[in-house]
């Protein structure tokens, strides 16, 4: 893996966990991290109370900037690979479900943006 690959997965790695903390901190439990199935990837898969957020993690110099990161099509990519680990999951079927980012950038608490996205809402 080239030198620049390698640093930018350690930095969304990095970037991971630190959401992951943060949203552990707002009372959310993490079930998975890092989900990479054949029809797209989750970054963080979260549950407070009976709902599921399935949450792309941006890092960027400004939060503005992380905010406005996720395109329509990665939005549908994550919807597919959310679909698809809900369907693998019985015992969650009943619970509702959202798209949330988190925003991370230097100096600056994240900032979770809740209900980012909504299927055919583009």
């Amino acid at each position: 893996m080239p030198a620049k690959r390698q640093i930018a997965e350690a930095r969304g790695r990095q970037a991971e966990r630190r959401a992951a903390l943060w949203l552990r901190l707002k009372g959310y439990s993490i079930l998975a991290s890092r989900v990479k199935l054949p029809v797209g990837e989750i970054d963080l898969i979260a549950r407070k109370g009976r709902l599921i957020a399935f949450v792309e993690v941006k890092a960027r110099a400004r939060r503005d900037d992380a905010l406005g990161a996720v395109s329509v099509q990665s939005w549908q990519r994550i919807a597919r690979a959310a679909e698809a680990w809900m369907g693998q999951r019985p015992k969650f079927a009943d619970y509702g479900w959202r798209y949330d980012i988190i925003a991370l950038a230097p100096g600056r608490l994240p900032h979770h943006l809740k209900d980012a996205w909504r299927p055919g809402l583009a």
